[in-house]
Formats: structure tokens, sequence, C-alpha cells
């Protein structure tokens, strides 16, 4: 296994938005960052990976980009982002940029100008067609519901947008296009930059023609004419050639529907590509027949089985990434834990099963305190642009019980994760003096940063010695995975071999006692206990216990 510092790292997602701010606007901002960069610091990681913070209309919070080389102004400025970096490589730690390439802001000077006429230089920058009979080009929805195809008047053509009609995508076919994305990625390089997290990167290529989705009905899914396409592998090849090839650095894709088979030709070990992907299966365990909102109960099997698979069909062929949560997902304490009655053990728990993987660990602003799902009342009080589609196709025009569809918004919107970080018990949490862009969660006068410093038993001194105990065990980084007692109904519980050394990690992901006995076949001779999330005392024998509600034990063997 080939050493490398990005496998070591440990990764802190920041959502700029809702981490603190610093002039009272009610809006994170790049100023309120650095004022928290001894926090981050503190608990140990390596690697901040940054969401957009370039010029931005905002439809989608900043995933709609109308200038790649400037800063959002609610953000602040280039010269702030300056001293932000600088900084942060003062304190060793490295900054990860969101790159994102699939399309642009509607207000990008390349799609202002591509919509003006047939024959403009840019026009071929995105993928405009003629409607066929009257309507679309062809049959595919957006990913926020609705046709992703939006009418343009002017030219009397559609263009094509997998997301918001606020974003349309760009034609990577056009190598115009490639290049113009491949010195912006290198001018950011220049500046700094230590890598970057790539936005839905496998759907940059779409399947000549555009062929609708097949069925016959008149908008539908057309997921395998544009995911992990015919030439994003030439592509991602071209952009490692010509820029990532060039720099020490670390590159993560965002694949939603990239099998093990495609992950491994992404992030293989020849760094052709990129270092890592983020899958999407086991964020797809509570999915029912109908997708996300479809929601119904996850179970352990599944995750003992997804998690297995991607942990063994990448052994020696690529690197995984590691992660529950982030903007995009319900926080993970509330999805795969107890927030109600276990939620600072089951919050250690699932960090102990996080970090104790092969792969690179991503924590998610809050997570390192417990940052819960949040339940307004009001469909009103949400604001992410997903959320308020599928609320009006299901409810206003749908008819749809509008009770049952918030339920499924409690569970899996995205704004679960959006909510301001909780620093202190004051108003607003401390995220500002302001009113805050998106309400904080009500619970943040128990759950703050405040109170997690000040007790040493925390979920954030948890994670602090998690994230130390990989820097100084390697079988924590490289080991090979394991899965033992796979037919467990509580407990997952797996073993990592390095070398002379083994790691047992068992993890009772039950609100109820449940007993473990060790497998015969793990022989040791010595064993030495590394963490676990409640107090035990030094006498108990490791091959036959029983594990508290939630209770996480991580054991050196030799």
């Amino acid at each position: 296994m080939e050493k490398k510092w990005w496998k070591e790292a440990v990764v802190y997602q920041i959502y700029p938005r809702s981490f603190m701010d610093s002039n009272g606007d009610g809006i994170g901002d790049i100023q309120g960052i650095i004022s928290k960069l001894d926090y981050l610091k503190n608990l140990g990681v390596d690697v901040i990976w940054l969401s957009p913070v370039y010029k931005s209309p905002n439809d989608d919070n900043g995933y709609d980009i109308s200038d790649y080389q400037d800063i959002m102004d609610e953000f602040g400025t280039l010269s702030d982002w300056d001293e932000l970096i600088e900084k942060m490589h003062n304190r060793g730690m490295k900054l990860m940029m969101d790159l994102v390439v699939n399309h642009t802001s509607d207000e990008h000077q390349w799609f202002i100008q591509s919509r003006k006429s047939k024959d403009n230089p840019y026009r071929d920058y995105y993928i405009w067609r003629p409607g066929q009979n009257g309507q679309e080009p062809n049959n595919w929805t957006s990913f926020f519901s609705g046709s992703a195809w939006e009418y343009d008047e002017n030219t009397d053509e559609y263009f094509l947008h997998l997301f918001s009609k606020k974003q349309p995508d760009l034609n990577w076919e056009n190598p115009k296009v490639r290049k113009e994305v491949y010195d912006m990625m290198t001018w950011w390089l220049e500046k700094g930059v230590d890598g970057f997290r790539m936005d839905v990167i496998n759907l940059i290529s779409k399947v000549d023609g555009l062929p609708s989705a097949p069925g016959g009905k008149r908008y539908d899914w057309g997921g395998e004419y544009f995911m992990n396409g015919p030439r994003v592998h030439e592509y991602l090849q071209e952009m490692n050639r010509e820029v990532l090839s060039k720099y020490d650095i670390i590159t993560v894709g965002e694949g939603p529907g990239a099998t093990t088979e495609e992950a491994a030709k992404y992030a293989n070990n020849e760094n052709t590509e990129l270092n890592m992907i983020f899958t999407f299966e086991h964020m797809d365990l509570d999915s029912g027949p109908g997708g996300k909102w479809d929601v119904k109960p996850w179970k352990l099997a599944d995750l003992k089985e997804v998690m297995s698979k991607w942990q063994k069909e990448l052994e020696g062929k690529g690197w995984n990434s590691l992660y529950l949560n982030n903007h995009d997902q319900p926080r993970m304490v509330s999805r795969f834990g107890d927030d109600q009655n276990f939620r600072e053990v089951s919050a250690k728990m699932l960090g102990t099963f996080l970090h104790t993987m092969q792969g690179t660990p991503y924590i998610y602003q809050g997570e390192e305190i417990g940052m819960t799902n949040v339940q307004f009342e009001s469909i009103d009080d949400y604001n992410d642009l997903e959320i308020k589609n599928m609320y009006r196709e299901k409810v206003i025009e749908g008819g749809e019980d509008a009770d049952q569809v918030m339920q499924a918004i409690y569970q899996k919107a995205r704004d679960n994760a959006r909510t301001p970080m909780q620093w202190d018990g004051s108003e607003h949490a401390g995220f500002t003096t302001g009113t805050p862009w998106l309400k904080v969660n009500p619970n943040f006068i128990d759950i703050n940063t405040e109170k997690a410093l000040e007790d040493p038993n925390s979920i954030f001194y948890y994670y602090q010695k998690l994230i130390k105990l990989r820097k100084e065990h390697e079988i924590i980084v490289y080991g090979t995975y394991d899965l033992i007692v796979p037919d467990h109904e509580q407990i997952y519980a797996y073993t990592r071999k390095l070398g002379e050394e083994q790691l047992l990690v068992i993890l009772n992901f039950s609100s109820e006692d449940a007993p473990f006995t060790l497998p015969e076949q793990i022989a040791f001779k010595e064993d030495q206990l590394l963490i676990s999330n409640y107090e035990l005392d030094d006498e108990q024998r490791i091959d036959s216990i029983t594990l508290r509600p939630y209770e996480a034990r991580v054991y050196l063997l030799k």
C-alpha cells in the first residue's frame, strides 16, 4: 500500500453560510471562519473542505457560480480568502476548495453570451437543443424535480440543466470549455489551494444524442444517460495530465450512482484520475422505491453489506472516502444513532465507526458536538430549493398530505445539516449578532461548542482522541478490513490487519444491550483498549462481553 498524506489526513467540511458570521448580517463568512481556526486546530483536523465561496446569485447556495475567480460578496473578498489560506497554512492545515464544473450559474458571462444567439462564440459552451414536437428535447427530469430543460425564447431552443434552471450544464465535449476549467483550476492551485472536492463530477459526460429515458413517460429519470457517461474517464485523465498531476494535492469526486467498479477507475492506485470518490450507496439505505422522500427504516445488515463491499472491492485498487453526513445529507446522529435517548454515546459510536475503516474520514461541521436534525413547524422556515420544489410538487400541486411530506422533510431534508453552527448558549447560538439566514436549531442551549469544550467527556474530545489515534497507529489508516459476526443483528464488528498487528472494532448499533462473542479464529497474545465510549473496568475479557446501548470499543491485538 503506497503511503500518501491524503490517506492519513482527516478532513473537516465547512458550509460557510452556516459556520460563523463576523459582521452581523446573519450569513457566515470568511472572517468568521478565520476566527474559528484555532478551534479546528484544537480538534486536530488536517484539511478543511470549504463548500463554494465563489461569486454566485445563490439560487442553490453557491453551487451556481457566476465567477470562478472571485468571492461571493456576502462571504468577503479575495483578500479575505488570501488571509484565510495563509492563516490555515500557518497552523499546518490545508485547504480543499469545492470545484463545481458540471454547470455554472445562468448569470456567468459564458452563459450570458451563449444565450445571445446561435452563432455566438460561447453558444457551444452549453448544451442547447431544439424542441421535439412542441415539447422538450427529451424527457429527462432534473435532480430538483421538473424537466431538465428550459426553453429560451430568444433563440427558440432549450438548454440542459440537470439541477436548477439557473444552473445550465456545461458542454464538456467542447475542448475550449475544458481548457477554461483547467486554467481556472491552475489559477487556484497557484494561489496555494491544496486540493479540490469535485461536485457531481461523474455527470460531465452525456451519452451522444441525449436519448429519452425509456418507458414513454412525459418526464422520467434519465440517469443512465448522464451518470458515469462514455467520456468521463477520458476527461478526468486529461484533467489529471493537464493540472492535477503537477501538484501534490487531495482530490475527491462526488459520484452519485457510481459502483465499486467505476470507483476503482476514478480513484485508481495509478493516480491517473482522482484520489477518491464519495459513494452514495450507504446514503440510500433508508430510501424506498419512491426515492429519497419515500423514507423507510434502514437495516444494519444492509449497512454492513454496503460498507464491507466498498472496503473489500476497493482494497488494493483504490481509496475510500468515509462520511455519514454532509451539507446534502441529514445529521448522522439523527439518522444512524439515537438523538433523543442516547445522543452522546451514539454520536461517539458513529464517530468510532467512521474513523476506524480504511479510507479518509470526513467530518461535517457540528458533527463533532453531536448536532441533530431540526423540525421547523412551517415549510416557510426552510430555505433549500430541493425541499421547496418537492413540497410544491407533492402538496400544493399533487394534493398529498402535508403532514406526511413534512415528516419526510424532518428526516431527509438538506436543511437539517445547514442550520447555523451552535457555538454557545447565547441568542442565535453565538453564530451571529443579527438575524440568521436560516433559523438555529432550538436545542443549541444544550448542544454547543462552549459546553463541549468544558466537558472532558464530550463528543468533541472523543473525536479529538479518534483523530490522534489515526496519527499514532498506521494500522488504522492502512490495515485491511474484514467483517466478523456478519449475522449479528445489533453489532457491527470488524478487524483491521497490518503486519503482526490486528485492530478489533466492536460497535453496538442498537439501543439495547448486545452480547458479543469473539470468533475463535482471532488469535492474539495481548490486547490493549485504544478507545471506548463508556467507562470500562480493566478486568473485562474481550472474548465474551455484553455491549451497552450504542457502545463502541476498539482494541489493538498483538
